[in-house]
């Protein structure tokens, strides 16, 4: 049997990194803070919450894409495992922060 690769989880969240409340997207997952860029390694697969070790992920790398806009790498501070994500910069609720963004594709840690 198929196992689906995305699971719709748009729950709001309390970012474990800096400590601000994050709101739901509204029309997809919501897997990264908007204001600071971490994460948490919850998924194997979007929204899934199968994922064992759930260490804090650390935005190491921000790629500008021609039709997605920009995909953020995290890098789990526990186990090391790499995961990428679209950003959300432009999300009517709670954006993601453009000059962290900017910041990350020039190299740059924030």
């Amino acid at each position: 049997m198929e196992t689906k690769r995305f699971t719709k989880n748009d729950s709001g969240f309390v970012c474990v990194h800096c400590g601000k409340t994050v709101l739901p997207l509204g029309y997809t997952s919501r897997n990264h803070c908007p204001f600071c860029l971490w994460s948490m390694h919850l998924d194997e697969n979007p929204g899934d919450r199968a994922a064992e070790c759930g260490g804090p992920m650390e935005p190491i790398r921000a790629e500008p894409d021609a039709r997605r806009g920009f995909i953020i790498t995290h890098r789990c501070t526990r186990c090391g495992a790499i995961r990428r994500c679209k950003a959300a910069p432009e999300a009517k609720v709670q954006p993601d922060d453009m000059d962290k963004l900017i910041r990350l594709s020039a190299g740059e840690r924030v």
